[in-house]
């Protein structure tokens, strides 16, 4: 990656970071799952959506989701042992 595209890349995430209100930890999880900072604005409630919990929420579901599982699968391998 060129400095040039990293920077822009540093730039959507620092923006997101921001405009959602995110902490470093919600950003390092959501750089983990491979989210893209653009698109948050799908993820994120509106004020006609009520039920929708806040981004921050939503990247912990998703990330304890994933690694739960993968954890789970790797206990269950030395179990099997």
């Amino acid at each position: 990656m060129t400095s040039r595209n990293k920077k822009k890349s540093d730039d959507s995430w620092a923006l997101a970071k921001k405009k959602y209100r995110l902490n470093s930890d919600h950003l390092a999880k959501a750089k983990e799952l491979g989210m893209n900072p653009k698109k948050f604005g799908k993820s994120a409630p509106n004020k006609s959506e009520p039920w929708k919990g806040s981004l921050g929420e939503f990247i912990e579901e998703c990330y304890q989701k994933r690694f739960k599982e993968k954890a789970l699968r790797g206990n269950l391998a030395q179990v099997d042992l």
